[in-house]
């Protein structure tokens, strides 16, 4: 009787099939919508892109569309507008992430101890983070204009800045924006340092101090061979987020002087929206898209090689 009334309880196969094809369904269901959406928004425009990339494509010129292949490609190496907004490009990610991971590092040590002060510093800090660049783009073009702003009127009467401003200026107006990018994204970056020097082993720490090594030397040999896989997260970021660079720039300067702030993506929104060349337009941002994946297939495998030393493996 007992035997009977336990195997008559027990699920049957077939029920348990059909509860993990409904729990696969469920969860189907569930992440359809988010894949939709990463469809519709990211993978359609992206191929859309590839697509127009090929084409000679005007929208002033719609009957004249043909198929060119790679010429859009080839006609960006010869252009001196697009090289030049490619060394800008460089010249601003190199400056800016450099300066930012040196501060934030900096800023990271000061930090590090976990006390009250340092805890309502590090929630100051964060505020430039939470306003977007196009905001602080803003804020900072009315700050340095030479006319009325609040500091860059007095920086045109002594004489430190183009009597037009620091944006005005060609040999002043790229370091500007570089400088309100360290601003806005210094703090970010300490706040991810900040938390790989708060994982790092206390145990070895205390045990190099018994052993009488001095504070350069536990940062050169221990802190910053164990803080790689964090130092390169932080430069990932940054470096992705500061080579696709546009809405700042596109308030402050508009790529000007000249082309003196001109950058890829810049670069590309005028050929799109101002000239209506959707092809060549096409053909910026993939280049644009190509490089950033480049930079962050070769930060992803430094970041692999700098955790695996760290762990010993």
């Amino acid at each position: 009787m007992t035997l009977s009334l336990t195997s008559a309880l027990k699920p049957t196969p077939a029920f348990s099939v059909s509860y993990l094809e409904r729990r696969r369904l469920f969860f189907i269901l569930m992440t359809l919508p988010a894949v939709i959406y990463v469809l519709v928004i990211g993978v359609w425009p992206l191929a859309q892109g590839i697509w127009f990339s090929l084409y000679e494509y005007n929208l002033l010129k719609p009957a004249r569309t043909h198929f060119v292949g790679l010429g859009n490609y080839i006609d960006l190496l010869s252009d001196t507008v697009t090289r030049g907004a490619f060394v800008n490009t460089v010249i601003f990610t190199v400056g800016a992430v450099t300066v930012e991971l040196l501060l934030g590092f900096a800023i990271a040590l000061a930090l590090w101890r976990d006390d009250r002060f340092n805890r309502i510093c590090l929630a100051l800090i964060l505020i430039p983070v939470t306003i977007t660049p196009l905001v602080v783009g803003l804020i900072f073009r009315a700050l340095l204009l030479a006319d009325y702003g609040l500091v860059g009127y007095y920086l045109a009467e002594f004489g430190i800045s183009n009597p037009r401003g620091l944006f005005a200026n060609a040999n002043s107006a790229l370091a500007t924006l570089i400088f309100v990018d360290i601003w806005e994204w210094t703090p970010l970056v300490a706040l991810i340092l900040l938390a790989g020097l708060k994982a790092l082993p206390g145990d070895i720490l205390e045990a190099s101090e018994v052993d009488g090594a001095t504070a350069s030397q536990r940062l050169r040999i221990i802190v910053i061979p164990l803080m790689l896989p964090s130092i390169l997260l932080a430069l990932t970021l940054r470096t992705i987020d500061a080579f696709r660079i546009f809405d700042s720039v596109y308030v402050t300067t508009g790529g000007g002087p000249g082309n003196a702030t001109n950058t890829l993506m810049l670069h590309a929104v005028k050929q799109g929206l101002e000239f209506f060349n959707i092809g060549r337009a096409s053909a910026i941002s993939n280049l644009t898209l190509i490089c950033i994946a480049v930079i962050a297939a070769g930060f992803i495998l430094l970041i692999r090689k700098a955790d695996r030393k760290a762990n010993g493996r």
